[in-house]
């Protein structure tokens, strides 16, 4: 076995512990999976849970695809990545949760190689996850960062911690809202000096997500709500549609290097709403979000 499949096989574990505990999680519902193929090279297993007791949908794909022609999104300010055969394979989850005060949540774990007249050209790793709540609650906020810092003691520690919290804040911004997307978590790429020890961060970051937002279903899942919050809520899903259709990286790589439509839009919301604009009530639990909605250092101001 060469050590992409080391990676691919530890994917693939990945998405079905974490299908595993969602369903658990739920009670209700059980994740459909899609395999597919892609033409191009290589394929993937789409799983989506729906109208779960918790989940309104919950998406996690797995995908391990191939060509020989890279998109724009991939290849610019890369040189070395001309004319080079490429393979990548990941794991992405969006968890859209039915509650408005249970966070949307987003996790992806990835590993990319490049390779040229079958010497390695370019390799590295990257992901992260992170944590978009419609009626923030500190205790929760609190302790997502707390998992974070904790499963980066081992690569660096509070300056890991610090660097790639820093890059989520950076990454999940909506310019043109002048917001974050949520409380942010960690964001990572072209992570490369060294192989072993990139791929033991990538698996702690997968392998912590579940330690991250586990207890947070737990203690939101059964919290009353109102038509008011579900129509907050779906109007701030509809921040989280900008952002992947304008601004994430994947969402273009995937879609310019010709991915199945299907699942890589699956972490759009199932439900979504506009209103123009829209001012929530001064001193309301809705107007309380925009202090969320910027970087700050969490494990300082909440503990």
């Amino acid at each position: 076995m060469n050590d992409f499949d080391t990676v691919r096989d530890y994917l693939t574990g990945l998405q079905d512990r974490i299908c595993a505990a969602i369903e658990q999680a739920d009670g209700q519902a059980r994740f459909v999976e899609d395999l597919w193929q892609r033409a191009e090279g290589g394929g993937g297993r789409t799983r989506i849970l729906r109208d779960g007791a918790v989940f309104e949908q919950a998406g996690i794909g797995f995908s391990d695809v191939s060509g020989t022609a890279l998109p724009p999104s991939a290849s610019a300010n890369r040189p070395e990545l001309a004319g080079a055969s490429w393979r990548a394979c990941g794991v992405s989850l969006v968890f859209h949760p039915r509650n408005p005060h249970l966070p949307t949540t987003h996790a992806n774990v990835r590993h990319f190689r490049a390779t040229r007249d079958g010497e390695t050209v370019a390799a590295w790793f990257g992901g992260g996850f992170d944590l978009t709540p419609f009626y923030p609650v500190d205790e929760d906020v609190l302790h997502w960062h707390r998992v974070a810092r904790d499963l980066c003691e081992p690569f660096g520690g509070q300056t890991r911690y610090d660097a790639h919290k820093t890059w989520c804040d950076d990454y999940f911004f909506l310019k043109h809202r002048n917001e974050t997307r949520g409380v942010g978590g960690l964001f990572f790429d072209d992570l490369h000096e060294d192989p072993a020890h990139d791929f033991a961060y990538l698996q702690a970051v997968g392998d912590g997500f579940l330690d991250a937002y586990l207890p947070i279903v737990e203690r939101r899942k059964h919290t009353p709500y109102g038509e008011r919050e579900r129509e907050f809520q779906l109007y701030r899903r509809g921040r989280y549609v900008e952002f992947n259709l304008v601004y994430d990286r994947g969402t273009l790589f995937g879609l310019q290097s010709g991915g199945r439509a299907e699942s890589i839009l699956m972490s759009l919301p199932p439900r979504v709403r506009w209103e123009y604009g829209f001012a929530p009530d001064a001193g309301s639990d809705e107007a309380r979000l925009a202090d969320y909605l910027r970087p700050r250092d969490w494990l300082t101001e909440l503990a």
